[in-house]
């Protein structure tokens, strides 16, 4: 029961592709079964997914319409996908242990299961006397700098950030903002957190 449903699913998908790429080239039926010397009623029962083909005749198909085998199948059972997107300035904006006025924290991904992967923040500071904490959490974490000039520490050492500069480190060392040189900061911090055993 089940194999019949999926060749009648690869049976329906072959016979709308090789219809579509026909009419696509303005071919009839009459030319495409002088050009790939398959009868003109074996090409109409194709398009109508009312038989399963050879592939010999599949390749021989795909030649008469100028295409390969590979691109006659490019779009069979190919995964839907599920991308996440979020709009400028529509970040949910996530509360953490030293946000305070003029700096602000928004999650650029979520709902990403009970296991979380990764956090992708876009972070804003625009108070230049603001004091921060230190903070510590499992993984990697990527800082990309966007705008402004920052002095970030991470253990003992300070690094000055400014547009176009990135810093990699472990996040369970020390860090943090230690200055903010040139305000307004906006920089993207990406946490990559280590994989679970199950």
């Amino acid at each position: 029961m089940i194999e019949s449903d999926l060749s009648g699913g690869l049976e329906r998908y072959i016979g709308t592709t090789v219809r579509g790429l026909r009419l696509k080239q303005e071919l009839t039926i009459a030319d495409v079964s002088e050009l790939s010397g398959i009868s003109r009623g074996m090409l109409s029962k194709i398009e109508n997914a009312q038989t399963a083909t050879s592939l010999d005749t599949l390749s021989r198909l795909a030649r008469a319409l100028g295409i390969s085998l590979t691109t006659l199948f490019r779009n069979y059972d190919v995964p839907g996908g599920g991308a996440q997107m979020v709009k400028r300035g529509e970040g949910m904006e996530v509360v953490r242990r030293g946000t305070k006025r003029g700096h602000t924290y928004h999650l650029l991904a979520y709902d990403q299961g009970p296991t979380k992967l990764f956090e992708p923040f876009l972070i804003t500071m625009t108070d230049e006397s603001e004091v921060f904490p230190t903070f510590e959490h499992p993984g990697t974490e990527f800082i990309y700098m966007l705008e402004g000039k920052i002095e970030y520490r991470h253990g003992q050492n300070t690094y000055i950030l400014g547009p176009g500069d990135s810093l990699t480190f472990r996040g369970d060392v020390p860090h943090g903002p230690e200055k903010l040189i040139k305000c307004p900061i906006h920089f993207l911090s990406i946490i990559i957190y280590p994989a679970t055993d199950k």
